[in-house]
């Protein structure tokens, strides 16, 4: 069975919990299984990772690349997450860049992804239909 790699960073464990007038209700794990249900028609599964730290996260994508695609919510590491950034460079297949809340609404410092240049696509500001959408993208595009 083929895999799609649901990878979020600092902060998104606690989604539900967090700030939810920004980030909204739903947990990961919410995310997690409509994410699955998104990609079960295809006959794929979802590998979902969570990690505070980007070395950890670099790793999950450098363990990953037999995956079919990858939806990726950096949080703030797509700020200056440059490590990341190169893990992402390095990836074989195509990736979304999702956040959940419309990070160009939000501070100036939001403004800017080091990491959407890469990215096959970015999602932005539907809350957790974002990763939903991004899935979507995934089965419409990944031979």
């Amino acid at each position: 069975m083929s895999e799609v790699l649901l990878l979020n960073g600092p902060n998104l464990g606690i989604l539900g919990r967090r700030e939810p007038e920004i980030y909204g209700t739903e947990t990961l794990a919410d995310i997690e299984r409509a994410v699955g249900e998104e990609v079960a028609g295809r006959g794929w599964r979802v590998v979902a990772r969570q990690h505070d730290c980007e070395g950890l996260m670099i790793r999950t994508i450098q363990d990953s690349y037999e995956t079919v695609g990858a939806i990726v919510n950096p949080g703030a590491l797509m700020i200056a997450g440059w490590s990341l950034r190169d893990a992402l460079a390095n990836y074989p297949r195509p990736w979304l860049e999702v956040h959940l809340s419309n990070v160009w609404a939000r501070e100036s410092f939001r403004h800017d992804s080091v990491l959407a240049p890469l990215a096959a696509g970015v999602i932005v500001g539907l809350g957790a239909l974002g990763y939903r959408l991004a899935a979507r993208a995934l089965v419409a595009t990944v031979p």
